[in-house]
């Protein structure tokens, strides 16, 4: 049975007794097993890659607490954060050094502009950091025993491209720290692999191989390479080790995955919180948040979709028209018929996509047309007839 809950919870850390996840655009905790989820943050800038220390009491991560992108740390009981790092590029958090004296952090302050990023590190006493010795990398993690980073080497213009085979698509690089050799995990059809994360001398990551992003793990000592997780509908995401404990994303709920038996069940969190944003509230709609525009075949009004609504306007005379008074849904790609008198227009009210189709001027309930197959529906279009 699938767990219910808050949904639209990401980039989870993993300890031996606490998870820490991103929430509209906060960072929560919340015990291994699940429950009520509490606030660690709640600034107005964006709190993003917590990292939990390897002794569980200190959460690394990147905020934007003074007007810039940094990496700051914070009990993971609660309190103020501290900043760690003060250069004016981004600096994204990525872990731990294995004695929990230094935090690991990407920034592009030794570059140029086509430049990528690199690793450096961060004493939690402060000082100035330290680059570390690869000349690059966008994503990794340093092994329990600090002899191999594991790393993705670049960053994706597109990350949401699934099945994505070109040349972003790359293996997890694995660097020894003393040897400085470098080796990779085994690819079949130049898949992508992502997210690395350690569970002993076991490398986690994510692939699309049987394409749907899913949990595989490499055995360094074997060198065996195996699919763990097999979800056929959503693609995992941002998997994390640590504790003994393997926690990763799919489908907007966090999972916890056994490595003993290679089952993984979704945890039940609540997130609550005063979350006032989302309140229904009066906004003003700017000339950027207009899109789809269509004027009608008289020339008299306009269309638009904006913020997940419907509205006309008029060219010259007249007032607007929102013609779906529907805040809690998105409301997309309107189009006027042939004569004029009715819009069609795409609505995600019921949970799917559906065709809506009503007079234009908003007086009517619309008829609505059922979709057969679950997927994304854009630019509808009408007959020259107007009959379908």
């Amino acid at each position: 049975m699938l767990a219910q809950g808050s949904m639209l919870l990401r980039e989870p850390s993993v300890s031996k007794n606490h998870i820490v996840f991103v929430h509209a655009s906060d960072l929560w905790v919340v015990g291994v097993e699940g429950g009520e989820a509490r606030r660690l943050t709640s600034f107005q800038g964006n709190e993003s890659a917590p990292k939990i220390s390897p002794d569980g009491e200190w959460v690394a991560f990147t905020g934007q607490y003074d007007g810039n992108t940094d990496v700051f740390m914070v009990s993971i009981h609660g309190g103020d954060p501290v900043r760690l790092t003060w250069h004016p590029g981004a600096d994204v958090s990525q872990g731990w050094t294995p004695d929990g004296k230094k935090i690991i952090f990407t920034s592009g302050r030794e570059g140029f502009p086509t430049a990528n990023t690199k690793f450096f590190t961060q004493s939690i006493e402060g000082g100035t950091p330290e680059a570390m010795l690869l000349p690059f990398g966008h994503v990794g993690e340093l092994s329990p025993d600090g002899k191999f980073m594991a790393f993705q080497p670049y960053r994706f213009w597109d990350p949401e491209w699934r099945n994505y085979r070109g040349g972003q698509a790359q293996p997890i690089w694995i660097f020894a720290m003393d040897t400085h050799e470098t080796m990779k995990t085994p690819r079949t059809d130049g898949e992508r692999h992502v997210s690395p994360t350690w569970h002993g001398d076991m490398l986690y990551y994510l692939s699309e191989r049987d394409f749907v992003n899913n949990v595989w793990r490499y055995n360094m000592t074997t060198g065996k390479d195996e699919q763990v997780t097999f979800h056929k509908d959503f693609d995992a995401k941002n998997i994390s080790a640590g504790g003994g404990n393997i926690v990763y994303e799919q489908g907007g709920r966090l999972h916890r995955l056994h490595p003993e038996t290679a089952q993984s069940q979704a945890i039940e969190i609540h997130v609550r919180g005063d979350m006032n944003w989302a309140r229904p509230r009066y906004t003003d709609i700017s000339a950027g948040q207009l899109s789809n525009a269509r004027l009608s075949p008289t020339g008299k009004r306009a269309i638009f979709e904006a913020r997940g609504e419907i509205i006309t306007v008029p060219k010259e005379h007249g007032s607007w028209r929102n013609l779906t008074q529907s805040s809690h849904a998105a409301e997309r790609s309107p189009v006027w018929s042939p004569d004029g008198q009715q819009v069609a227009w795409f609505s995600d009210a019921s949970g799917e996509y559906q065709l809506m189709v009503s007079d234009q001027e908003g007086l009517q309930e619309p008829r609505i047309y059922p979709i057969p197959n679950k997927k994304f529906y854009f630019r509808p279009e009408w007959s020259p007839d107007g009959k379908h």
